[in-house]
C-alpha cells in the first residue's frame, strides 16, 4: 500500500495513494494512524484501508510523515567511506575504518522542523559552498524497530563543513531544509526485495542536467536489521521516526548546489522526490 500526506480542509491528514488519485484518511495525520495501528495492535495497512474514504479524489503529495526523529546512516556503501576519506587528504581513514567495523555510523539528523516534503525547498546554508543531495532509501519505523514502510529521502549535506573537520558532521548534517522525504510511504509488505531497488539522482539547473547518478541498494555494505539493532541500543526511538540508509551517489564539488537547482530523486518502487534548493540564513 502507498500511504503518505495530503491537505483536506486545511488540514494534513494521511491518505491512500492509488496511482493519480488518493482516499482520504480523515482527522489523522500519517503518525497518529501509526500509533492507532500499534495501539490497536492492527497492521498498518489493515487500518488504513478501513478508516481512507471509499471515494478516491486527485491529491496532491505532501510530506509523507512529520517524523518525530530522524536518524541518519554513514559508509554504507563504499564510494561514500572513500569519498569522505579523500575530502580529508586521506586515501584510508577513519570512514574506511567504519566501513570495515562491526558498529555503524549513526548520526542523529533532526526532527520534523527541518523535514520539507515534494517540490518544498531543501536548505542551502548561507555558510556553506559545498553543499550536495544524498540520495537514500529511507525506513519508516514502528515503536519496536520494525519497518512500516520505505520512502525516499534526500540527506541534504554541507560537504565543506565536514570536511574542514569531522567534528564539524552535526553543522554539515542538521539545519533547517536539511532533509527531504517522500513522495509516499511504501508499506513493507509491497517491497518484495529491499535490496534490489534502484535510486537515481539528478540535478537540473534551468534546462541544463548538471549532474545524474544511479546506485541499487543491492550495493549496501550492511543490511537494515544491522543498522536498526544500532540504531536502538539504548536509545528507544519513537514510533514513526525515520532512519536514512546511508547513500551510494556521490555528487561532485564542480555540481555542488546553487539557489534555484532542482534535485529529483526516484526509485521505480517508491516514485519521485523532487526539490528546488534554497538559501536559509
Amino acid at each position: 500500500m502507498r500511504l503518505g500526506q495530503i491537505r483536506l480542509a486545511n488540514q494534513t491528514v494521511a491518505a491512500v495513494f492509488e496511482g493519480e488519485l488518493v482516499r482520504p484518511v480523515p482527522n489523522y495525520t500519517m503518525l497518529e494512524l501509526i500509533r492507532k495501528a500499534e495501539k490497536e495492535q492492527t497492521p498498518l495497512p489493515e487500518l488504513a484501508q478501513e478508516l481512507a474514504s471509499r471515494h478516491a479524489e486527485p491529491g496532491k503529495p505532501l510530506i509523507p510523515i512529520h517524523p518525530p526523529e530522524v536518524w541518519a546512516c554513514g559508509c554504507t556503501y563504499e564510494p561514500s567511506a572513500s569519498f569522505r576519506d579523500s575530502q580529508h587528504g586521506e586515501e584510508e581513514g577513519i570512514y574506511a575504518y567504519v566501513l570495515r567495523r562491526p558498529r555503524p555510523e549513526i548520526f542523529f539528523k533532526g526532527t520534523a522542523r527541518v523535514c520539507v516534503g515534494p517540490d518544498q525547498p531543501i536548505g542551502l546554508r548561507a555558510d556553506s559552498r559545498f553543499t550536495a543531495p544524498e540520495p537514500e532509501l529511507a525506513l519508516v519505523l514502528g515503536g519496536q524497530g520494525e519497518i512500516l514502510g520505505y520512502t525516499l529521502a534526500n540527506d541534504v549535506s554541507a560537504w565543506d563543513i565536514e570536511r574542514e573537520n569531522p567534528l564539524y558532521l552535526p553543522q554539515s548534517k542538521f539545519y533547517c531544509g536539511c532533509c527531504s522525504l517522500g513522495p509516499v510511504i511504501v508499506t513493507a509488505d509491497e517491497i518484495g526485495d529491499p535490496y534490489d531497488i534502484e535510486i537515481r539522482c539528478v540535478i537540473r539547473r534551468g534546462e541544463a542536467v548538471i549532474f545524474e547518478g544511479s546506485v541499487s541498494t543491492r550495493s549496501l555494505v550492511r543490511k537494515f536489521d544491522e543498522l536498526i539493532g544500532y540504531l536502538r541500543r539504548s536509545n528507544r526511538v519513537p514510533s514513526g521516526s525515520v532512519l536514512l540508509t546511508g547513500t551510494g551517489i556521490i555528487v561532485p564539488e564542480e555540481a555542488a548546489l546553487q539557489p534555484g537547482d532542482v534535485v529529483s530523486i526516484s526509485a521505480p518502487a517508491i516514485g519521485e522526490l523532487s526539490n528546488p534548493a534554497a538559501v536559509v540564513e
